[in-house]
């Protein structure tokens, strides 16, 4: 049997090039697949890399998702693997072990490891994409992934209609994880792999707040059921509230953001089925928390 193909999308905006070198290095030291990578300039030309990588050129930065989408087709693979250019994988297996655990369970089609910081730092507990925590080692399905380091069969990302390009950034990988398991298929966190990268405050990036709120708001217009929209976006609304008891910061933006997803359009429009609802609810995470 031929070794899998896998496609590397890696998204730059050319400001890193040690932890983009280290994410190459990772990705290419593959074992047990085929791999061809791409590194995708958000804003930039990247030049001088490794032999056999190629590069995308976006003449501005279009948004994470977006970028990420631009070099999908610049790579062939059965199945893709997208990278930050500040993460990377510690094990030369990391692929082909994800893979086999897809071809064990082909209900799972979608995996994002367990990251950890390799400095020693504090871990964020959004990195672990569940509403129960417990222990980061512990693999379970999930309904968000955590999109620095993941990877999919590319004919399940082709139906799931690529990422949300239009979202700019934030939450991309809540909505894909849903068009998944709209398939028919899962989202798994595989607590038993791991990817390294830094302990970073989200806030870092100065739209966090609005895109947050707004992509909330999208995210509930494009995928959900009628009866479902104001339910989700009313939740995650009496959650912020709540967080701006304790700290207002941003409280200005959010409520904009959050404003702006309710007058400007979230693209297409792909609700879920509601038996997708319902075996999301069975699973323990129905789609309105």
């Amino acid at each position: 049997m031929s070794d899998p193909t896998v496609g590397v999308v890696i998204l730059s905006q050319g400001t890193r090039a040690r932890e983009l070198d280290a994410a190459l290095a990772s990705a290419m030291a593959q074992t047990g697949v085929v791999v061809e990578a791409v590194v995708v300039g958000n804003g930039w030309a990247p030049t001088g890399l490794p032999e056999g990588v190629r590069a995308v050129a976006l003449p501005r930065n279009i948004g994470i998702p977006a970028g990420r989408n631009a070099g999908v087709d610049a790579v062939a693979g059965e199945y893709l693997f997208f990278l930050d250019d500040d993460e990377s994988v510690p094990s030369p297996r990391f692929l082909s072990d994800v893979i086999a655990l897809m071809r064990r369970d082909p209900s799972v089609a979608l995996v994002q490891p367990r990251i950890v910081d390799p400095r020693g730092g504090e871990l964020p507990r959004r990195w672990i994409p569940r509403i129960r925590k417990g222990s980061p080692e512990r693999p379970s399905a999930v309904f968000s992934v955590v999109e620095g380091a993941v990877v999919i069969p590319r004919d399940v990302f082709e139906r799931a209609g690529r990422w949300a390009g239009e979202f700019f950034y934030a939450h991309e990988g809540i909505e894909l994880a849903w068009r998944v398991w709209d398939q028919g298929l899962r989202a798994w966190y595989a607590g038993d792999l791991v990817a390294h990268h830094p302990a970073v405050a989200v806030t870092r990036h100065a739209e966090f707040y609005r895109l947050n709120a707004r992509n909330r708001v999208w995210l509930a217009r494009r995928n959900l059921p009628v009866p479902l929209i104001p339910l989700y976006v009313g939740s995650w609304t009496a959650v912020q509230l709540l967080r701006s008891a304790r700290n207002r910061t941003g409280l200005r933006d959010w409520w904009g953001g959050w404003i702006t997803g309710w007058r400007e359009s979230p693209g297409e429009r792909r609700p879920l089925r509601w038996r997708t609802v319902f075996r999301m609810t069975l699973a323990g995470r129905p789609p309105v928390i």
